[in-house]
């Protein structure tokens, strides 16, 4: 009763509450939207009063939480009987330590295989709601990118202030050929804009309004956002992992566009996370 009590104080500590927020929100998860499993989240804070109980060093604290969080998402290693997952990893992150056991895990379920193919199908969804988009939004976060044709205004921003969700090849243009919300919602498709620029954009095709913003890089009025050069517009494309193509894209090219999207996404979470 005494392990019992010392242990629900410890769980029910402010400091220790606020703490553990403060690391997952650095990690880029800024708003409980951008979290789609409670039980990822639950473990996360588990794993930090363990390793706390461990005396292990603050800043491997918060590189081992985030790396586990984000692994979880990843693998959606507690959506199926959760109770028996935490009780196997919590054993074995006490036998093993948490680095080796984590390390094990990667090597097991993270190989370049995962990230080449499998989370790159896994990108290939219609929703949302899906974990790796919202682990995308996450990525973009703790990159500080900025919105999509934004000049100042960050993804943080949109997300907090609950910006746009704008298809980049738009709804009403796709919808001239892909009916169903499996094809014009793919989350391949989606990105995060000021609600001016989506409005601006409207049902243009990628091609007429990239143009548009290329022309006004050029000295032309401005039309969308603030960026006024192409090195900022390219660089913005990049951080949005847009292909550099989009400027020829139109109908024919949208399921191209998705499968180089797709990859491109991957690659950005592959480098975040392995940047932990």
């Amino acid at each position: 009763f005494q392990k019992l009590s010392s242990s629900v104080l410890d769980f029910i500590n402010e400091t220790h509450f606020k703490r553990f927020l403060m690391i997952i929100r650095s990690a880029g998860f800024i708003e409980g939207d951008l979290i789609s499993s409670q039980n990822v989240l639950n473990f996360a804070y588990i794993l930090y009063l363990k390793l706390r109980d461990q005396k292990v060093n603050d800043s491997l604290i918060e590189k081992y939480v985030q790396k586990w969080f984000i692994m979880s998402i990843l693998t959606a290693r507690y959506s199926g009987s959760p109770e028996s997952a935490f009780d196997y990893d919590i054993k074995h992150i006490s036998k093993e330590g948490i680095e080796k056991f984590l390390r094990s895990i990667e090597e097991a379920e993270l190989s370049d295989n995962f990230w080449s193919v499998a989370l790159v199908r896994e990108l290939d969804k219609a929703s949302i709601n899906n974990p790796f988009i919202k682990l995308f939004f996450a990525t973009q976060v703790n990159n500080n990118d900025k919105g999509f044709l934004s000049q100042d205004i960050n993804v943080a921003n949109l997300i907090s202030l609950r910006g746009d969700i704008h298809h980049i090849f738009p709804k009403e243009y796709l919808k001239v050929r892909y009916n169903s919300r499996h094809e014009y919602n793919q989350i391949a498709n989606f990105v995060y804009a000021q609600t001016e620029i989506n409005i601006r954009v409207g049902k243009k095709a990628p091609k007429d309004y990239l143009q548009e913003v290329r022309e006004q890089c050029n000295g032309g009025n401005l039309k969308y956002g603030g960026i006024q050069n192409l090195e900022e517009l390219y660089k913005n494309l990049e951080q949005h992992c847009i292909p550099d193509k989009i400027f020829e894209m139109t109908l024919d090219d949208y399921y191209d566009f998705l499968e180089q999207r797709r990859k491109l996404m991957a690659k950005k979470i592959e480098r975040y996370y392995k940047s932990l």
